[in-house]
């Protein structure tokens, strides 16, 4: 074998360790995930309108599934997180988040000085 075709039989090994260790990951933000879609589910109930942090989270969560995709199946050779930025949640297409009015200034009761 000469030099050349060494590397490449090299990079495509450490490949696919990187891949095998990207599938587990994949099986865990699946879960995490789904967790969040649940999650979000009952607080949509329970409000009337989604969470804006879950939002937010879920749609990090799905764009890192999706660098985990790209990776795996050779579209990318940039590795997901840990080895890149944890993906920018976008602006949410769908419902309105749910919006807590900021609390009123607490009255103070206090008696006037005599």
């Amino acid at each position: 074998m000469n030099e050349s075709k060494l590397k490449q039989h090299e990079s495509v090994l450490l490949r696919i360790l990187w891949m095998l260790l990207f599938v587990l990951i994949w099986q865990l933000a699946e879960v995490v995930l789904g967790c969040v879609v649940l999650v979000q589910l009952g607080y949509r109930l329970a409000y009337g309108a989604p969470s804006g942090s879950l939002m937010n989270f879920g749609d990090s969560v799905s764009q890192y599934l999706a660098q985990i995709g790209r990776f795996g199946t050779f579209h990318s050779d940039q590795k997901p997180w840990p080895f890149a930025d944890w993906p920018t949640p976008r602006a949410p297409e769908g419902e309105a988040p749910h919006r807590v009015a900021p609390a009123p200034h607490p009255v103070r009761d206090e008696e006037p000085k005599v």
